[in-house]
Parts: C-alpha cells; structure tokens; sequence
C-alpha cells in the first residue's frame, strides 16, 4: 500500500504548489517578521493576519530528533529519522532525514531541504545532510 499523500486545502496550497516546483516557502508575519510552520490563520507570535508565504534557503539544523521503528500507517518504510528542523531564515519543519543512516542523524547536524514526488501534484519536503557548510 502506498504511503497517505496530502491533501492541499485553502491554506496550505500555495505551499504545496511551491514544493511541487522544488521551493520551500514558509508564512512570514508582516507587522511582527515572525517565520513560522506550520501555518496557521494567524501569526503565532501576535495574531495578526497579515503574513504571506516567503521563499526559505531550505537550509537548517536538527534541533530534534527520534528514530521511528514502527510506521505510524500503511506505506512508511521503518526505521527513519523523524526531526525538527530550524530553519536559518527562520521557521522550523518537522520532516524525514533521509540520505543517510538514521542513527548518524544527531542534533545539531546541518541539513538541507530536498523534495520527492508522491505523485504528479505532491512533492514532500524531506531533509539531507548539508556538507556545504
């Protein structure tokens, strides 16, 4: 069975349509400059409505990690490296480290985003390590 793809709403479309072009974008506040992910109706640091989706370098550093044994449904390949990802222009995604061994995936361990197609409209963000850096 094939792994659950997701399914853009009014939200989140301009996101997945990014992706679908190998861009990563993220809300960013207007009034306050706040980055944030997931998003959300309004800013998370002061409620204002006013924010759009900015282009990200898809550049960061693990800030957490776990190693999944058991796939949470149909279609997961286990193990893999589930990690919190912050962003350097701001903003943190929680995503697959992929491209190496999971036991090798360690906080603090830079990273780069990478998408891979799930089907002819959805590309998923998933990070490898980044030794440009």
């Amino acid at each position: 069975m094939a792994r659950p793809v997701p399914v853009p709403t009014e939200l989140t479309r301009p996101f997945w349509a990014a992706a679908r072009h190998g861009r990563l974008v993220v809300p960013a506040c207007a009034p306050c400059g706040h980055r944030f992910f997931a998003p959300e109706p309004v800013c998370p640091a002061c409620w204002s409505d006013d924010w759009t989706w900015e282009p990200s370098t898809g550049r960061g550093t693990v800030y957490a990690v776990t190693v999944v044994h058991r796939a949470p449904g149909p279609g997961f390949e286990v193990p893999f490296a589930l990690a919190a990802v912050d962003l350097e222009d701001g903003g943190t995604l929680l995503s697959h480290v992929v491209d190496v061994p999971v036991e090798q995936v360690v906080i603090g361990m830079p990273v780069r985003v990478s998408f891979r197609p799930v089907s002819d409209e959805i590309s998923l963000p998933y990070f490898v390590p980044d030794g440009t850096r």
